[in-house]
């Protein structure tokens, strides 16, 4: 079977919940973060993933991401991997959208305008390419553990669209998505799934 790709976005943080840039900022998980990494390991051993025992994990070394993997489940199967990192938005760390955009002086979109003094939108889809590359080397299913704006990118990247395509892909704490194929070609075929967080909401 061609590969799959599992990505899972970390559980809720303080930052992620106030709309902070969070890139390389260790900001541990709220207690609700953790039970939604909780949920999201009792979803994956359930059928029909039933643990995907035969699968391949990394996470973003940051604390968010790997305590995400650990409480999930699979932390004493992932390898920590700097390419899952989040996007380092540089002078933009830590600031909501709002900030940002009264401090630019004009409407700012991420995807659009960048960051200043950080990771260049070119960078990061070299990242995600990197990702993408791995998963698509062996014929097995693989999981990521990681954040929003870098798994945005690594989808994109894998429906071989510009990595700015990212900007049309929402994606909440704790979600989970599956990119595989139709027809031959790479495709998405599970976007965004968070039902397993109905009872921790």
């Amino acid at each position: 079977m061609p590969a799959r790709l599992l990505l899972v976005r970390h559980g809720r943080t303080a930052w992620s919940v106030s709309g902070r840039h969070t890139g390389l900022t260790d900001v541990p998980l709220l207690d609700e973060g953790r039970d939604q990494a909780r949920a999201l390991g009792d979803r994956l051993r359930a059928a029909p993933w039933d643990g995907l025992p035969d699968a391949e994990v990394r996470t973003s070394p940051l604390a968010r991401a790997a305590d995400t993997c650990a409480l999930a489940g699979f932390g004493d199967r992932a390898t920590a991997w700097d390419a899952l990192v989040e996007w380092d938005y540089g002078r933009e760390e830590g600031l909501t959208t709002e900030e940002i955009t009264r401090e630019r002086g004009a409407d700012w979109v991420i995807w659009r305008d960048g960051v200043r003094d950080g990771e260049s939108m070119a960078r990061l889809a070299e990242r995600a390419d990197a990702v993408v590359a791995w998963a698509r080397s062996a014929e097995r299913d693989a999981v990521v553990f990681a954040h929003g704006h870098v798994l945005r990118a690594v989808a994109a990247r894998w429906l071989d669209q510009d990595v700015a395509f990212a900007a049309r892909l929402r994606l909440d704490a704790a979600a989970l998505s599956v990119l595989s194929w139709a027809y031959g070609q790479p495709a998405v075929e599970r976007w965004n799934d968070t039902a397993h967080l109905s009872e921790t909401a």
